[in-house]
């Protein structure tokens, strides 16, 4: 009896909608950073208290960082259609 051949199906992890939630998540992470950065100082040689510890940088920059590692984390365990 001859041996059929079969080929190998291929199986994605991740289907598109994965993949766009995934590019979202790490936009808003790289808009987090971003948001960290911050500004130019006017005087570098002067250090300004207010536009370092901004409220920006300390408190909105890391809290959509966590959002965006939350969508990560949804885009990856969310279940593909079947």
């Amino acid at each position: 009896m001859a041996e059929k051949k079969t080929s190998p199906v291929s199986v994605h992890l991740f289907d598109k909608q994965n993949l766009r939630l995934m590019l979202v998540g790490a936009l808003v992470v790289a808009l987090g950073m971003i948001l960290m950065i911050g500004g130019k100082s006017k005087d570098p040689s002067v250090f300004n208290y207010n536009e370092v510890y901004s409220f920006t940088r300390v408190t909105i920059a890391p809290i959509v960082i966590i959002l965006g590692l939350a969508i990560e984390i949804y885009a990856i365990f969310k279940k593909p259609r079947a």
